[in-house]
């Protein structure tokens, strides 16, 4: 049995660390099982949720922060824009270890402490030490950060619109010919470099986003059928889902459901 936080969105950016327990995490389309030391960034705007199994304790360190208040502390002499993980990463997860552990366990410890007390140079530590937590986050992010994937020829921008695309209607009966009137690009010449920039079809990853989707309510709506999110993730028969599901999944949709109970 797990306890489901209702999925929510905000206008502010949030740090989270995990410390302890068993907690999948709901981040849009993706899940990630946690562990501890587990560092999730995340803009705000994406739906988000975490899924706690009340029978282990549940530990977990939660910082919000209106970005532009970071912004006007971050004012020559800073060069550094610190904000640049949650801007271009959006939602992005770490798995610290070592001596980065250690360091970001130290620093949300202090912070804590900070925070409980009254007086004016806790509260102006407290602050500078949030900066200071900001920067040792983006020297976590300069891999990532450069790793980030740019699109320098209209090939890759086009096969980013068509992911754009499906993620807009993945819950529809998408058609080739829906995707070439909304791109405005021929369906054969979508078609090949789809596959060539990503190495799957359009359907395959159309495909992959459904079953990604069914395996977020398997977890978050434990009352739907089978059968119920088999059409609201867009396929029209059961047996299709079914099929790859367990092609995708290695198991049937009923399986799936009955481990993560």
């Amino acid at each position: 049995m797990h306890f489901q936080m209702k999925l929510h969105a905000h206008p502010f950016y949030e740090i989270y660390y995990f410390r302890q327990g068993k907690c999948t995490y709901l981040i849009g389309d993706q899940i990630y099982v946690l562990s501890p030391g587990d560092l999730i960034l995340m803009h705000g705007l994406t739906l988000h949720s975490p899924s706690v199994d009340p029978e282990v304790e549940y530990k977990r360190t939660i910082i919000h922060f209106e970005p532009a208040y970071i912004a006007n502390m971050i004012q020559p002499p800073f060069s550094l824009n610190v904000l640049k993980p949650f801007q271009e990463l959006r939602n992005h997860r770490f798995q610290l270890q070592g001596e980065e552990r250690s360091q970001m366990e130290a620093s949300l410890l202090t912070l804590e402490q900070l925070f409980t007390q009254q007086d004016a140079i806790s509260y102006h530590r407290f602050h500078a030490l949030l900066l200071d937590l900001l920067f040792m986050i983006y020297g976590y992010c300069q891999k990532p950060l450069g790793d980030k994937p740019e699109f320098p020829s209209s090939k890759e921008h086009h096969v980013q619109r068509i992911i754009t695309f499906v993620e807009e209607n993945f819950q529809e009966d998408i058609h080739l010919d829906e995707i070439e009137g909304s791109i405005h690009l021929s369906k054969y010449y979508l078609v090949k470099i789809f596959k060539e920039v990503t190495g799957i079809t359009i359907f395959t990853y159309l495909y992959q986003r459904r079953i990604n989707q069914a395996k977020i309510l398997f977890l978050l709506e434990k009352q739907k059928s089978v059968t119920d999110i088999c059409y609201e993730i867009g396929f029209k028969h059961p047996a299709h889902f079914s099929r790859i599901f367990k092609q995708l999944v290695g198991c049937t949709p009923e399986k799936y459901r009955k481990s993560i109970l």
